[in-house]
């Protein structure tokens, strides 16, 4: 008989004694979870993602600017933001790269075309945004985008990430 052990926690993830104190820190911020496409299509998803009110309103990310996605933005200067539902775990985990995504990130699930990127069918809520501007922060790209459209749907609950793992309100 072969046993299998479930852990409760992450069994590769690196130990808090290892990790830097500001990884540490930022680790204890609760984030949203939300999912940038672009025209490619190409997709991230972002975690270190703050919306800034104000005419015109602004999205800024910390995103890694080796990833196809900033490939894409590059060449397109536009993308969509969607805040994702605690129904979403897997669809920003493939887009994060921690789970396999046969046929490509876009294959599963149904989509919607817009001019900033595609957007999971029954997403009421998001955000197109044109870019602006993109800078090293740290060890990430700081972009910062203009939002030019937003389309808000009834609120979901949204999707946290917290210490290394999803979360719901």
């Amino acid at each position: 008989m072969v046993s299998v052990t479930i852990h409760s926690t992450d069994p590769f993830a690196t130990p808090d004694e290892e990790k830097s104190a500001v990884r540490r820190l930022r680790g204890r911020l609760a984030s949203p979870v939300t999912l940038w496409t672009t025209p490619g299509p190409a997709g991230l998803t972002v975690s270190s993602a703050l919306i800034a009110d104000g005419d015109p309103g602004r999205v800024l990310g910390l995103i890694d600017d080796e990833s196809d996605f900033w490939d894409a933005v590059e060449t397109s200067g536009r993308f969509a933001v969607i805040p994702l539902a605690p129904a979403d775990r897997q669809v920003a985990d493939r887009f994060a790269g921690l789970m396999p995504a046969p046929g490509g990130l876009f294959a599963a699930d149904e989509w919607i075309e817009t001019d900033y990127g595609p957007v999971p069918a029954g997403h009421g809520t998001w955000a197109g945004c044109r870019l602006a501007s993109s800078r090293q922060c740290g060890w990430a790209l700081l972009v910062e985008a203009v939002i030019e459209t937003i389309t808000v749907d009834s609120p979901a609950g949204p999707l946290i990430h917290y210490r290394g793992r999803y979360r719901e309100l």
